[in-house]
């Protein structure tokens, strides 16, 4: 697939993530942003209205047979008009490309391994919710190291084995790390998308765990901190920290928020965003205190 076709498609699916994206170098930006669209493929699956929950669970379980077998290009899940949208149905179109890219690309094993993370992810969401209780502490920890832990470890991996010296600590305790900040960016995001959540019939926290849910979230992106410490200054520690200034100021939102299903949804203003890209170049020079 054409870079440029591909950087369309993250400008349109990825909004905030290719704000990240942007900021990397093309070594880890490539990878990422593939690992990304396919990614948001099966996603896409996984959240289609318009498409049945045992349709939609047969169509993802064709998929991690495929993975299965490393041959995900065996994976070409058919729609009936209506069944996506039109954003939906170009993204749909693009994945014989995408998965074209990925059975070429030097970082194959490692963006496979991570799909088939995300997808575990993808079909505990699909079967989970079949009820309409709670997700257990247990059950939402879980969920959040397929889904999002998964990628702050690949993230880890891709950078030491492409730029080693970047990072200043032990290889396996960052890749912990790095996993740890990861579920916080997804608890806070969990926490933040509550009410539509409750909406598609998806419970991830009831409404008597959230202080607790806080207090876990701010303890793993704390981890996050610990990980940013450990990494050169210069345009990956400068991305790297990106979400967790921006996760940090959505959670502070979120404590002092309502926080009934009928509140509005917390988010950082576009100014807010600018004021901590703008404050976060200092990484780019010098090291994150630790």
């Amino acid at each position: 697939m054409m870079a440029t076709h591909r950087r369309r498609l993250l400008r349109e699916h990825a909004r905030t993530f290719s704000l990240t994206l942007g900021l990397l170098p093309f070594w880890l930006r490539d990878p990422l942003g593939l690992a990304y669209l396919l990614a948001r493929a099966s996603d896409t699956v996984a959240d289609a209205v318009g498409i049945s929950q045992v349709r939609r669970l047969v169509l993802l379980e064709e998929l991690k047979m495929a993975l299965d077998t490393e041959d995900p290009s065996l994976w070409r899940p058919v729609f009936l008009p209506g069944e996506l949208s039109a954003s939906e149905e170009e993204l749909m179109a693009a994945l014989p490309g995408l998965l074209a890219d990925l059975a070429t690309h030097p970082d194959r094993m490692e963006l496979l391994a991570l799909w088939r993370a995300i997808l575990e992810g993808q079909l505990f969401d699909q079967r989970r919710f079949s009820s309409s209780d709670p997700l257990t502490r247990g059950e939402l920890e879980h969920y959040c190291g397929l889904v999002a832990g998964s990628v702050g470890e690949t993230w880890t991996r891709l950078i030491g084995k492409h730029a080693p010296q970047l990072l200043r600590g032990e290889f396996g305790e960052m890749c912990r790390l790095g996993a740890d900040y990861g579920r916080g960016l997804q608890l806070v995001n969990i926490l933040r998308d509550r009410t539509s959540d409750r909406a598609l019939g998806r419970v991830y926290a009831s409404d008597a765990e959230l202080p607790a849910l806080w207090e876990l979230a701010s303890e793993w992106l704390a981890q996050g901190e610990i990980y940013l410490t450990q990494l050169r200054p210069g345009r990956v520690l400068y991305a790297s920290g990106l979400p967790l200034s921006l996760a940090m100021g959505t959670l502070a939102k979120l404590r002092t928020s309502p926080s009934g299903l009928d509140a509005p949804r917390v988010s950082l203003t576009r100014l807010e965003v600018y004021a901590r890209l703008a404050l976060d170049t200092r990484s780019l020079c010098f090291p994150k205190r630790g």
